[in-house]
């Protein structure tokens, strides 16, 4: 029989996880990596397979830009469409009763956006692993190399939940308006048109009415800071019930936000998908 985990001691052979909070460490990763449910995705972005490139064991490569993003779309990293998406996470052998941890080569980088993928097709018992695959190396856990998944095909039913994204039209009235609080994640050098953007022929500037915070403001040593540095950081620029938008560059490090946002509190929050990228080619200075 198939329970659910209720204490530190468990069979983990007849057991599945059922993940409470946003982010796990590497030590809560290790001890429930055998439970019957869990799915480890590295959410590394760019990453490509070869000999030399290392996973934690029975890891499935969650492909960001080749397979959850719509590549048709003119931006970079753009929200893919409800089927592209469930085909894609049941090809990673995805069930509706999974337990997903989620990790990046960086600490906490892109598997945060892959984290608020998922929650914005509906599907909760996702959490980021804290220290992604640096922290999981230094705790001397094991590693293997790099393999495609080729298992069984998942069950998984996307549900589109609306509220987690917002596009251009969306981010263009909420600026207008001041409906919403939009806090960029770039760095302050970029925000105040400091330095000159990474992409190249992409303007420099921010969103009227924006303000920034950094997505590194919110870690110390590629981990999450604790909580109340996180409630803190966030506390000078949005109150807990404000409706919030958070931009970055491409829709990336913006979910790192969405990520701290939550663990601090705060639930009326989004994720401007085209960011910057979007915004700075389509509006002229």
């Amino acid at each position: 029989m198939v329970g659910f985990l209720t204490s530190n001691n468990y069979d983990c052979m007849n057991l599945q996880v059922v993940i409470s909070t946003p982010i796990v460490s590497v030590d809560w990763l290790h001890k429930h990596q055998e439970a019957t449910n869990i799915i480890v995705l590295d959410g590394t972005i760019n990453k490509v397979f070869n000999t030399s490139t290392y996973q934690i064991p029975k890891a499935r490569f969650f492909d960001i830009k080749k397979r959850f993003s719509d590549t048709g779309n003119a931006f970079p990293s753009a929200f893919p469409t409800i089927e592209q998406f469930q085909k894609e996470a049941r090809l990673l052998g995805v069930n509706q009763d999974s337990a997903i941890v989620v990790y990046d080569d960086k600490g906490i980088y892109s598997s945060a956006r892959v984290w608020w993928m998922f929650k914005a097709f509906g599907f909760h018992n996702i959490a980021v692993l804290n220290g992604g695959f640096p922290e999981w190396q230094k705790a001397g856990y094991q590693i293997e190399p790099m393999t495609e998944y080729r298992g069984v095909q998942g069950n998984f039913m996307g549900q589109l939940s609306t509220e987690h994204m917002k596009f251009f039209e969306d981010v263009e009235q909420a600026s207008k308006q001041k409906t919403h609080t939009i806090i960029d994640a770039r760095s302050s050098g970029r925000f105040q048109c400091e330095v000159e953007e990474p992409r190249t022929g992409l303007r420099m500037g921010n969103i009227p009415n924006s303000v920034n915070l950094p997505y590194t403001d919110l870690l110390e040593d590629g981990l999450l800071k604790p909580k109340v540095a996180l409630e803190k950081a966030f506390y000078m620029l949005a109150e807990k019930g404000d409706a919030i938008i958070f931009s970055c560059g491409s829709g990336i490090t913006a979910c790192v936000l969405a990520l701290g946002a939550t663990i601090a509190g705060y639930q009326n929050i989004s994720v401007y998908d085209g960011s910057w990228t979007e915004w700075g080619t389509l509006v002229k200075a």
